[in-house]
């Protein structure tokens, strides 16, 4: 038969609201009780009925967490910063990997629906608004993190790409390049549009018109980083600096440079967006803009904690906030003679 929470709390000697706190981990058991009651249910092998609980409370201690890729290192860090939170207050995570493809992620909202998640913190491609606004009138709390819809009425958490794109460039410009290229995301997303923004701001600055010849844009994807530096190398021999503004697109880029034996920074200065812990092993370093990637999470966690009750705020409504960038100079650039 299986092992019931009055099993537990019978073994470890106090009563059933007890040990249903300490396994929940409430900050009102002692650690001694706490440790005792973890105890006695893993040495009864205890199991909770998480449907049973849900039933009971309307609380699956579920939470979904909806991303493009795991290419991306900013993905990776906010998936640990969320996971280490949620285990914290007490709620599992469910990853859904969507490979930018509206319709797996539509599926896997409506699956997270089915799990009765309690809440869904989304990076998400921006063409599921409809279902998004609908689970949260359905009582599901969401968050928007990194790409949202102004249709939306999750609050969002955004990176300043635009501040960010604009200082990189204005830091190439300051070196004396004027034959910057650009490699950037698509238009459609907040980040694709927002960081090509910034370029353009800080090249009109300085009275520069934007070459369309040294701009390409197109999918997070290491094979478009691949062609798209091709195409640039190929197109515009004056070329003497790069911004590679889209993230995915470096895996692509860096070996690229390698192979055609462009020296960084003497042959080209190169800026790249989202920090990686290899591009500072890099020789030379690679100099960046820092997203902010931590920072992006744990505000995301908190605006989702709070529409799921737990400070008793209603998490924003529509609201975006924005996370600061940082441009963290390193060995890739140089001064243009």
């Amino acid at each position: 038969m299986a092992v019931t929470l009055n099993d537990v709390a019978a073994a470890a000697a106090v009563s059933r609201s007890t040990a249903s706190r300490a396994l929940s981990g409430s900050p009102l058991i002692s650690e001694e009780t706490r440790r005792k009651v973890e105890a006695a249910a893993e040495r009864l092998g205890y199991r909770p009925n998480r449907a049973a609980s849900a039933l009971r409370t309307r609380q699956s201690r579920l939470i979904g967490l909806v991303l493009n890729n795991l290419i991306n290192a900013s993905f990776h860090t906010i998936a640990e910063v969320v996971q280490r939170r949620a285990a914290a207050e007490g709620y599992q995570v469910l990853l859904c990997i969507t490979d930018a493809d509206p319709r797996r992620e539509a599926a896997f909202l409506r699956t997270l629906q089915d799990h009765s998640v309690d809440g869904v913190i989304l990076i998400g491609s921006g063409r599921n608004v409809t279902l998004v606004n609908r689970m949260i009138q359905d009582g599901t709390a969401v968050v928007n993190l990194i790409r949202a819809s102004q249709e939306s009425a999750a609050p969002s958490v955004l990176a300043a790409d635009r501040d960010g794109a604009y200082e990189a460039t204005r830091y190439l410009l300051e070196l004396g390049h004027v034959r910057i290229g650009f490699i950037g995301g698509p238009p459609s997303t907040n980040s694709g549009r927002e960081r090509f923004t910034g370029y353009q701001d800080a090249l009109r600055e300085q009275g520069i018109s934007v070459d369309e010849k040294l701009v390409v844009q197109g999918p997070f994807e290491p094979a478009f980083g691949r062609d798209a530096v091709n195409q640039l190398l190929d197109t515009v021999p004056d070329l003497t600096a790069l911004f590679a503004a889209n993230h995915e697109s470096v895996f692509g880029i860096l070996p690229t440079l390698v192979e055609r034996g462009i020296r960084i920074p003497a042959d080209l200065s190169l800026v790249c967006y989202e920090d990686i812990p290899w591009l500072r092993w890099w020789r030379p370093p690679i100099t960046v803009v820092d997203n902010g990637a931590p920072e992006l999470a744990e505000l995301a966690v908190d605006l989702l904690l709070q529409q799921m009750g737990r400070d008793g705020g209603a998490g924003g409504g529509g609201r975006t906030y924005r996370v600061g960038a940082q441009l963290v100079r390193r060995g890739s650039c140089r001064p243009l003679r």
